[in-house]
């Protein structure tokens, strides 16, 4: 757009032209999802939080509407639907007990199925698995996301297993560092990067987890550009490294970065500086993947 961006106050809060300009861009990026996505995904890269700790989401879509009436950003149509938001849920503890009693190989077991979450039933069962039998339990990730129900054809059709897909991390100082970009290309090139943000094996089958990945990140790429236009071109994860090696991702030939700093993702005040260290692990999609985010091309 040609519009002239200028700091704008509001709702208190004056935000600079290059806040702006990051708005625009994740407008302009983040195609296929909601406002109230938008509205979160903004929140939680500007850090615009009430004194509670929640997201002034309510206030961010107000604000992206009122940038849309100035010509700086378009929005995607108002999308019909009987809820106010993003709905969360988190298990208290996962479950202990495995939900599959299948064992031995993963070669045991058929070709694996790797559908995408698409129907009510297929969010409702996601949703259910990742809250029961997830560490971290499930909650509505912000900005884009894919998920897949991984199941095995024999003896008979049974889900073994649960892989998301979400925006990225807005900064990670290995993985900057390991694609050697400044902060405008990280602006413009972030939403190539796709975070694999749940990863769930629901059965102690062998391999079985490496498996997983390997077929996901197969059919990854076209399914992110079918539903939001962008060329992903590297998968991030990060591992708590107090509960997994990482083993997996390792065998499917993810690279090791580094470790995070243990602040989160919301810790813009530095208050939790080692708290949850956590190894980082990328998987590039395409050759050069670093240099054609640095470089763009």
């Amino acid at each position: 757009m040609q519009t002239m961006i200028e700091r704008q106050r509001f709702c208190g809060r004056d935000f600079t032209a290059d806040e702006l300009l990051l708005i625009q861009d994740v407008v302009a990026t983040c195609g296929g999802i909601s406002r109230c996505e938008l509205a979160l995904t903004v929140c939680e890269l500007l850090a615009w939080k009430r004194p509670g700790g929640g997201l002034k989401a309510r206030e961010c879509k107000d604000l992206l509407e009122l940038l849309e009436g100035k010509g700086i950003l378009k929005l995607p149509e108002k999308k019909r639907t009987g809820k106010n938001g993003p709905q969360k849920s988190i298990a208290e503890a996962a479950c202990e007990e495995p939900f599959s009693r299948l064992a031995g190989s993963v070669e045991d077991f058929g070709s694996l199925d790797v559908e995408r979450v698409e129907t009510r039933e297929q969010r409702d069962l996601f949703r259910d698995l990742v809250t029961r039998y997830h560490y971290l339990g499930y909650a509505m990730p912000f900005g884009a996301r894919l998920q897949y129900l991984v199941s095995v054809s024999r003896p008979r059709h049974e889900v073994v297993g649960c892989i998301q897909f979400s925006s990225p991390a807005w900064r990670m100082k290995a993985r900057d560092n390991w694609i050697g970009w400044d902060d405008a290309r990280r602006a413009a090139a972030l939403q190539q990067v796709v975070n694999n943000s749940r990863f769930l094996v629901l059965a102690r089958i062998r391999n079985l987890a490496s498996t997983m990945l390997s077929r996901t990140l197969g059919r990854l790429g076209s399914d992110w550009r079918r539903q939001y236009g962008i060329e992903p071109l590297l998968v991030e994860t990060l591992v708590d490294r107090q509960r997994f090696h990482g083993g997996c991702y390792r065998a499917a030939n993810w690279i090791e970065l580094g470790e995070t700093s243990g602040r989160g993702r919301m810790d813009r005040a530095n208050q939790r500086h080692g708290a949850a260290i956590k190894t980082i692990l990328v998987y590039p999609l395409v050759k050069h993947a670093a240099r054609r985010l640095r470089d763009g091309r």
